[in-house]
Formats: C-alpha cells, structure tokens, sequence
C-alpha cells in the first residue's frame, strides 16, 4: 500500500555473479515491480515485466494470458493488485502458483503484507504450490507519500487519515526491490518469511512532521473517519475498501520492528527520513 530517486544500494555480489534467469516481474510498473526489474536488468538478467500492457501480456484475472507470460521464465516476483486483502486475492495467487510451478518456474517471491490474514492465507498457498518460495512481508510503503496514494495530500499539505496516533515502521520500496532481488536471484533463501520494514516507529502527525523538515513547508496531519475517507477515495476514482486497510492493519497488531532486511540482506534498513530527504530532492513535492 504507492518518485524519489533509486537507492545506490545493491544486492549482494553473488547475484550478479549468479546464472542469468528470466525472471516474470508482476506489476513491474509499480512501486517495487518498477524497482525489482531494474535491479534484476542490472545485473544481468532479464526482467519480463508482467502487465496487460507489457509486450507479453499478464493479467491476473485473465488466466489464458498466464503461460505465455510464464514461457522461459525460472522464477516470478508476486505482486497482485489492487491487495491480498482484496475479495478473491487468495484463490487467483494461489491458481497462478500452481500453474507456475507446472510450467517449470523455481522460484516465486511474493509482496505480501502485515498483520493481513488474508495475506497470510496467500502466503501459505504460495508456500503449497510446488516450487522454491520465499515470502517478502511488509509495513506501508514510505514511497506511498510520493507515489500515488498520498502525493496529492503532500503536495497539498494536508494528510488527511483516519490513522489517528497509530504507528508505523514505514519501510522504503528499496530496500524491498534489495531483498526481494537477492530471494529471486541466489540460494539461502528458500522457505523464509521476511518481515521487513523501516528502523524506527512513526504516526502518520510524525510522518508528515518529516515530511515538513524535508520540504521546508508545514504539511500538516488531520484525522478523519473512516467512513470520511471512504468518500474521499471514491472522488479519487479508488476502491473505497482501501480505507478499511486503515482500521485493519493500524489497530496496533503491526507497531513493532522486524529484522527482515538484516536477515536477507546483512545491513540495517533506510529511515524515513532519508526517504523524506532524497524525495524532496529530487523533486517530486515541488509546488
């Protein structure tokens, strides 16, 4: 649940030294997709971007378009859309596991996400499908304030959220694509659920503090119902269910650290305000 400049972070180096693959990237034009595919390009694979609109078609929902997309692929990065927590997320992972596993596919690393039990049922469909797999779990996104979700909020100075003081440990999208690039691409990391997210936890009044000292304007933290957001992202043109993400997954279950970037990657995981800064930088809150 989401632009700054990439990470000059890297996986280790026996990916790259690692038999080239063809890696099937779903939602490679997203947040972490965009970022698995050029980490993947860079060193030396080939990252087959799986979206209606790729060259190879891939729909999730539309099951004639999955073995052509699946044709010489060895692994596959699972990131369904909208969410796991989506009405029928589960069976649709589950069936594309399965039939990837029958297509010859080693390796399947799947986004999931925290504290959703749905997630978690995916997650075990993944792990029952036949293959290597490895699951990539995560708190929000910090990329969610300069992509898509929150953007027009920052840019307006106002997060309006029906969070109130819950906290979370925001991580940022590179460090996903790292770990996410390291399970798909070298050995040791077969079987293993990584939680991952940022060092430090934040409320949505702190986020948007940081926010503030990197854009040197106020971006200001308002609460607001569920229900009012329900109404605010139906005017946005998105799912309206989004806004019961909120309830579901900031009730405190998720206001914790995890080690999952140290685990798969040996280093500590970026803070949000390296994120705050390098977006700001790069420009993409300029009003």
């Amino acid at each position: 649940m989401n632009e700054n400049a990439n990470s000059n972070q890297q996986p280790s180096t026996s990916a790259a030294t690692a038999a080239a693959r063809t890696v099937l990237v779903t939602g490679g034009t997203g947040k972490t997709g965009r970022r698995v595919a050029e980490r993947l390009t860079a060193l030396g694979h080939t990252a087959r971007i799986g979206s209606r609109t790729a060259p190879v078609p891939f729909d999730w929902n539309d099951d004639t378009t999955w073995d052509a997309a699946l044709d010489g692929v060895t692994a596959a990065y699972l990131a369904y859309a909208p969410d796991l927590a989506f009405p029928g997320a589960v069976e649709t992972v589950g069936a594309f596991a399965r039939h990837a596993a029958k297509a010859g596919v080693e390796r399947l690393v799947l986004l999931s996400g925290r504290g959703e039990e749905s997630a978690q049922a995916a997650e075990a469909a993944v792990a029952r499908a036949g293959t290597g797999w490895t699951v990539v779990r995560c708190s929000w996104f910090s990329q969610n304030f300069s992509e898509s979700f929150f953007l027009d909020a920052v840019l307006a100075g106002e997060l309006a959220l029906p969070t109130g003081t819950a906290v979370e440990p925001f991580v940022d999208t590179d460090d996903i694509a790292d770990v996410a690039v390291a399970a798909l691409t070298e050995d040791g990391h077969d079987g293993e659920v990584y939680e991952v997210t940022g060092p430090r936890l934040l409320s949505f009044a702190d986020a948007a503090a940081e926010l503030s000292a990197a854009t040197g304007r106020e971006i200001r933290f308002t609460p607001i119902t569920v229900e009012e957001c329900r109404e605010m992202l139906a005017a946005l043109g998105l799912p309206g269910d989004f806004a019961d993400l909120f309830t579901l997954i900031l009730d405190g279950r998720n206001a914790c650290l995890a080690d999952g970037v140290r685990r798969a990657l040996g280093r500590e995981p970026r803070d949000f305000a390296d994120f705050a800064r390098d977006a700001a930088a790069s420009g993409v809150w300029n009003v």
